[in-house]
């Protein structure tokens, strides 16, 4: 039996119930279902398909990931989709790295954190993106500096890189510096259409492991 594919928002801090809200309209939009749920703990991780890391304070995350004991298990997730602190903790470089600050590492690219200045320079913008024209929201903003040929840019403003995407080893990643969840579900529904149907695939694969392993 084919098991629902589940959507999981990080749930410490940052814009989780309106990211919550922005899958439940994507999905409505695209006309596709989904468990959607809320993560902090390592069940909550075992069950994901995907994963968005919302905005935040990038330290602040990594910090909560490792007190929970989830940082590591959150590198296995087959499909990440990270905001403003959320592209962060995706980036393999930072240039202006804090001491002892870690990031998941998995997509090619290098960012520079609060870029666009402080919490009081946050600003809005129209801006022109491959998935057209929208409105977005920059809070205290990183900036996509540098990325790979493996790297599909998808929006840039100013000479840097807003908006990413990678696939990488059967596996897909979105980064994005602003807030999408605040003006437009465009974003949101571009990761699911990109993973749904990986995501059915992917569950009905666990789905077999798992039972041939109870077999064995």
């Amino acid at each position: 039996m084919k098991k629902q594919s589940v959507i999981g928002v990080l749930a410490f801090h940052g814009d989780v119930l309106e990211h919550l809200e922005a899958v439940a309209r994507a999905l409505k939009n695209i006309k596709k279902e989904a468990d959607v749920i809320e993560v902090r703990t390592k069940e909550d991780v075992a069950r994901l398909d995907a994963l968005i890391v919302p905005g935040g304070e990038s330290t602040t995350l990594y910090k909560l990931c490792e007190r929970e004991e989830i940082f590591e298990a959150l590198k296995k997730v087959p499909n990440i989709f990270g905001t403003c602190a959320g592209a962060i903790m995706l980036a393999k470089h930072i240039r202006d790295r804090i001491p002892g600050q870690k990031t998941l590492e998995l997509m090619d690219i290098e960012v520079e954190r609060n870029a666009y200045g402080r919490q009081s320079e946050s600003f809005e913008a129209d801006i022109q993106t491959t998935l057209g024209a929208m409105h977005a929201i920059f809070i205290r903003a990183p900036r996509i500096t540098k990325v790979s040929k493996n790297v599909h840019v998808l929006a840039e403003r100013e000479g840097g890189v807003i908006a990413c995407e990678q696939t990488s080893g059967g596996k897909y990643y979105l980064a994005l510096a602003f807030h999408p969840e605040l003006s437009t579900t465009l974003f949101h529904e571009h990761f699911l259409k990109k993973t749904l149907s990986d995501l059915i695939l992917h569950s009905a694969r666990t789905h077999f492991a798992r039972s041939a392993c109870v077999v064995a």
